[in-house]
């Protein structure tokens, strides 16, 4: 089923920096221009403005064309509208054209897409959304929310958001060192004073951030899986999460490597310099302001809408038979694997509110043209699991098919999501599912397709610049199952 709706994004209601943050990336300026100029996406189109054209992918000719035009102009013995072969005036006993609604046939389009590609994925339940560039959207939903119930996947369904949380601790500490509260350049440990974990005193909040800490990452521990599944619904205290976190992987600085132990410690440290829960960082600084109601991070804020179990499953087959996470507690996938992500991936909610968020921030409405450009300029190159893909301080950039996007992804056992905007295009996709082992960004890519045209390629001869990529499996590393 979907749910088409006319509505242009939520806006953030006035506050006292809201002076300088434009609607739209486009009024970023030179600063976050120059910071994509150096990963050669060709994102710089944004920055400096698009051209007064009508806006792509937004259901037009190009949509109707391909779902319908064919009804309208062919007879039923397939000669054209009942005219003699090769002619182009109809007869006189001909039928009129058969009227077809484009906004329709793209919602039917983009719901059979959604629909074939949760049969062929074998995946329970899942929700996306689109925004469009004229302000309406489209989420559609399938499947369902808990198997053993029935009870199926609705547009108010929630779900766990997995690293996609990561945005969010992010923007907190990049509005921090807007006010000037923290600087990149400050070390951690200055910043954790007393925390019973010994932080290396060259790593600093940036490459927290990015990723570049060298320090490894607790969910990768094999050891802790047991305990973590032992006792799902136990809230795990970070000092007990921290003793997972095991030798370091390289020097400060040095190399780039996923870890979850990075956010888990900027979260600590805005709590610190905030004197407030993350929790209630997040929800003053970016949920109210934004107006995202159905987002809410779990196991401390209680839920805001109705949440799907997560499920994994015994081997890859299609047939293999669902096994239900829920613990009981309200927490998704359970309470032990939520309270130990912390600031790297306890947050849950809608498709419809993901999208709005993404389009949010990286449109420039949430952290401002300073802090946007911030947010834009500490990408770095990945290894391993990533190849092609940018990351930067919680952000992701790669292209899909053509299209630049920038966004992040979600894994952690039973759960799987990806949220991308296309800044050129004007495109925001959230994906959600409850099951980790089907990738979303295949679902990404197969509704860009639907909404998106073709781009335009200005060098065909060029090789594609950092962040490139035809498959947009850009999601965590192959890891513990508990992974966020």
């Amino acid at each position: 089923m979907a749910h088409l709706a006319a509505r242009p994004p939520s806006r953030r209601p006035p506050t006292r920096t809201d002076a300088r943050r434009p609607r739209r990336l486009a009024g970023l300026g030179l600063a976050a221009a120059a910071g994509l100029a150096v990963l050669g996406f060709g994102l710089v189109q944004a920055v400096a403005g698009r051209p007064d054209a009508a806006p792509t992918g937004s259901g037009g000719p190009s949509v109707a064309a391909a779902t319908g035009s064919a009804a309208a102009s062919t007879g039923p013995d397939g000669r054209g509208s009942g005219g003699s072969p090769g002619s182009s005036a109809p007869s006189a006993s001909a039928s009129p054209p058969v009227a077809v609604d484009p906004v329709a046939a793209r919602a039917a389009r983009l719901q059979a897409t959604l629909d074939r590609l949760r049969v062929k994925l074998a995946i329970p339940g899942l929700s996306a959304t689109i925004l469009l560039p004229d302000g309406t959207s489209w989420t559609g939903v399938g499947g369902l929310a808990v198997v053993a119930s029935q009870t199926p996947v609705t547009p108010e369904t929630a779900f766990a958001f997995a690293s996609v949380s990561k945005t969010f601790t992010s923007a907190v500490v990049l509005e921090l060192v807007d006010e000037g509260r923290i600087h990149l350049t400050d070390r951690a440990a200055d910043l954790l004073p007393g925390l019973a974990f010994r932080i290396d005193r060259r790593i600093t909040v940036a490459m927290l951030l990015n990723h570049t800490s060298g320090l490894a990452d607790y969910f990768l521990n094999p050891k802790i899986d047991g305990p973590l599944r032992a006792r799902p619904s136990d809230a795990w205290p970070v000092t007990r999460t921290l003793a997972y976190v095991g030798r370091a992987l390289s020097p400060p600085g040095v190399a780039w490597h996923y870890s979850n132990t990075n956010y888990l410690l900027l979260g600590l440290i805005v709590e610190r310099v905030t004197a407030r829960r993350l929790a209630d960082a997040i929800r003053t600084r970016l949920l109210e302001p934004t107006g995202l109601g159905t987002i809410w991070f779990q196991a401390i804020e209680t839920s805001r809408a109705p949440l799907a179990d997560g499920y994994r499953f015994l081997g890859t087959k299609r047939t293999a038979r669902p096994i239900d996470l829920a613990d009981g507690s309200g927490v998704a996938p359970f309470r032990s694997v939520i309270t130990a992500a912390g600031g790297a991936g306890s947050l849950a909610g809608t498709s419809a509110d993901l999208a709005r968020w993404g389009r949010a921030l990286y449109g420039g409405d949430v952290l401002g043209p300073q802090g946007t450009a911030l947010l834009l300029s500490g990408f770095t190159k990945t290894t391993g699991y990533l190849p092609g893909v940018a990351y930067g301080f919680g952000i992701q950039a790669l292209t899909i098919d053509g299209h630049p996007s920038l966004g992040h992804s979600g894994r952690v056992l039973g759960f799987r999501s990806a949220i991308r905007h296309f800044p050129i295009d004007g495109i925001t996709i959230a994906v959600l599912t409850n099951q980790s082992r089907a990738d979303p960004g295949l679902i990404v890519r197969a509704l860009l397709a639907v909404v998106a045209p073709p781009p335009v390629v200005v060098c065909p001869t060029c090789p594609p610049g950092p962040g490139s990529s035809s498959d947009p499996s850009a999601s965590l590393p192959p890891a513990s199952p508990t992974t966020p």
